[in-house]
């Protein structure tokens, strides 16, 4: 019952940074905390893309984790789907999924600031470099994970 939770993990694994591998190969741009443009950062771009991927694997979870288990207890312990009216199962299915992802879209993307901050020190010197040059004030970058 839970093979199509871990389809949807290893296809998000995949499918995010493939789908994003030229901002891998590019970096994605780094700012200061007054929002200017310091450079393009491959490490940044990783980090935004293991956000992406943990938010979207916890988008699904509850989808795809609580309707299995919903949906067997309304079978064994109900007799909701008896006396010839199985054809509920497809709509309290929709129902049921469409009610917790109300809740879990937002949740997962709320796991991740959309702004997140890498430490300078983390970045290759050319960008470290860059930053003392235009005076950057403190010791992080900022970024857009995207979604």
């Amino acid at each position: 019952r839970f093979v199509p939770f871990a389809a949807v993990a290893a296809a998000n694994c995949v499918n995010i940074p493939l789908m994003r591998k030229n901002e891998l190969l590019d970096g994605i741009d780094v700012l200061d905390k007054d929002g200017n443009v310091i450079g393009k950062s491959q490490a940044a771009a990783r980090s935004a893309i293991v956000q992406v991927v943990c938010s979207r694997i916890v988008m699904a979870t509850p989808g795809l984790v609580l309707t299995p288990i919903f949906m067997n207890f309304l079978d064994k312990r109900t007799s909701i789907f008896k006396n010839g009216r199985g054809w509920l199962n497809a709509p309290i299915t929709v129902l049921f999924v469409g009610g917790v992802l109300t809740f879990a879209t937002p949740m997962a993307c709320a796991l991740f600031e959309q702004q997140s901050s890498i430490a300078i020190t983390s970045l290759n010197q050319d960008l470290q470099d860059t930053a003392k040059e235009n005076g950057v004030d403190g010791d992080y970058l900022y970024f857009n994970k995207g979604l």
